[in-house]
């Protein structure tokens, strides 16, 4: 937990993108005698392009269709109220902990050229965002656009990694939060946007791998050479100052004084814009460090000191 301020960075764009399809799973209540795995399209925009070609027409189809009936609501949500920059529950920084490190898992089992593919339609959505300083709406072409990159990162991924960050995520938020979120909008609109999601769901689940990608051990860059032994002098003399920090505090969750949303989802961008332009291959090796590190932390939430060097 002692680099969760870098892990809350690199998985706010993550959260930023799957923002209006988790918000379709909580707003609205499963219907009576469907099994609802809503979440399998809910939390993921680390994106890969694994299915068949067939399948990858339909999720195009289907996300068609889900924009046509979903834009609606869509732009009936205020995109910059603060109450997405708040916590979703009472205070629990282990338990978010463990949800992130859930996203990072996931993610690294992601394509990074899809990645980069879908954090790309984010940055396109983000643009017209923030044109719109009433509600953060985006243009239903973009919102199209985010819904199919992120039915194929749902594809992309085994169901039971996506159905790890859906229950340590619920876990964190309060079971109020859906009836409440539905109030903020038509109930009716709502309902239509979250059956047209089911049916999505469903067909992102045909074309949805089975087994992981195994990201791909990597050697050291003789351009990068100076690094791992400059990372191993920075562990070392900070070491003693990160086990001094409360992190199990709950100042890292909430919004900067003074900061707008609109301000806050243009920092994101340029996360998302500088993650684009990275090397997938290093991105996946780094999510995978993170992981680890988050399985040595102590009761302090503090990581290992070969874990922080890592």
């Amino acid at each position: 937990m002692a680099q969760q301020k870098n892990k809350t960075a690199r998985v706010a764009a993550l959260a930023a993108a799957g923002g209006y399809l988790f918000a379709a799973t909580t707003f609205v209540p499963g219907p009576s005698g469907r099994h609802v795995s809503a979440p399998t399209v809910a939390t993921l925009s680390a994106a890969t392009m694994l299915a068949p070609a067939a399948h990858a027409d339909e999720i195009r189809f289907a996300a068609k269709k889900l924009a046509d009936e979903s834009y609606a609501f869509s732009t009936q949500v205020d995109w910059n109220n603060g109450l997405f920059m708040n916590q979703p529950g009472s205070f629990q920084p282990l338990a978010a902990l463990k949800a992130i490190d859930k996203m990072i898992v996931m993610g690294a089992a992601a394509d990074p050229k899809l990645l980069k593919a879908a954090a790309e339609a984010h940055h396109k959505a983000i643009a017209g965002a923030l044109s719109s300083p009433g509600s953060g709406a985006i243009a239903k072409e973009n919102w199209q656009e985010i819904n199919e990159a992120l039915g194929r990162v749902i594809a992309s991924v085994p169901e039971s990694m996506v159905m790890d960050v859906y229950t340590s995520v619920s876990a964190i938020t309060d079971p109020k939060v859906p009836a409440y979120l539905k109030s903020l909008v038509n109930g009716p609109d709502a309902e239509k946007a979250y059956a047209a999601f089911l049916d999505f769901k469903d067909v992102v689940k045909k074309s949805q791998v089975t087994a992981a990608r195994t990201p791909p051990v990597l050697t050291e860059n003789p351009a990068q050479a100076g690094i791992s032994s400059a990372a191993k002098k920075l562990s070392e003399a900070s070491y003693p100052f990160l086990k001094e920090v409360d992190w199990l505090s709950d100042i890292y969750v909430k919004p900067l004084p003074g900061t707008t949303s609109q301000q806050v989802l243009k920092a994101i961008d340029k996360a998302i814009v500088m993650g684009v332009a990275m090397n997938g291959d290093l991105l996946s090796e780094a999510t995978a460090a993170h992981h680890k590190a988050i399985g040595s932390i102590d009761a302090k939430g503090v990581t290992s000191l070969q874990d922080y060097e890592a």
